[in-house]
């Protein structure tokens, strides 16, 4: 029989993550529970902090410039679909500027939405091979605190507005973040 503090926990994860959660996204993959998120985040945190420099230390940095072309061709690419996919179906046509809740239901548009809200959680994974390449090309300089914070923060943030409110205001920051590239 379990104790009292185990089923307490239990039910308050399953309350957290399973009630709480949106239906429509919670079955999507990295969606459902935190922790494929944040062993990334961690192994991603191990790797640019500890590992990586000490693998570096005597080595040559990478040369990866065709890599790095097909990588940030990729990101721009998802970037602007990102940005017109927020502007079309949601801020230019079917949003209030004044207060837009998040629509709920299974309709079209606000399955796109969705789909948009977890194509920038999925944006914000990919990224962070930003510093893990930092890492390999011997670009050390070029990881701050600042760097780190964002690159783990922005993953966090956006799993949890995917998995409880894939939709509403709270995408405008996602479309901000898209305009960076033009």
């Amino acid at each position: 029989m379990a104790s009292p503090n185990v089923t307490a926990s239990s039910n308050y994860w399953d309350f957290v993550f399973t009630d709480l959660a949106d239906p429509r996204t919670n079955h999507w993959p990295l969606i459902s529970s935190p922790v494929p998120g944040l062993t990334i985040i961690a192994s991603y945190l191990y790797f640019v902090l500890n590992f990586g420099p000490k693998y570096m230390a005597n080595r040559k940095p990478f040369q990866m410039q065709r890599l790095l072309v097909v990588y940030n061709f990729v990101q721009v690419l998802v970037s602007i679909w990102l940005f017109f996919e927020g502007l079309d179906g949601a801020w230019l046509r079917h949003y209030s500027w004044r207060c837009q809740p998040v629509d709920w239901t299974d309709n079209p548009m606000a399955m796109r939405v969705a789909r948009g809200c977890y194509v920038y959680f999925l944006a914000k994974i990919s990224e962070l091979l930003d510093t893990v390449f930092f890492t390999l090309r011997k670009k050390d300089n070029q990881i701050s605190f600042l760097h780190l914070y964002h690159h783990t923060v922005m993953p966090m943030i956006s799993w949890g507005a995917t998995k409880y409110f894939p939709g509403g205001h709270g995408t405008f920051i996602g479309l901000d973040h898209c305009f960076g590239i033009f």
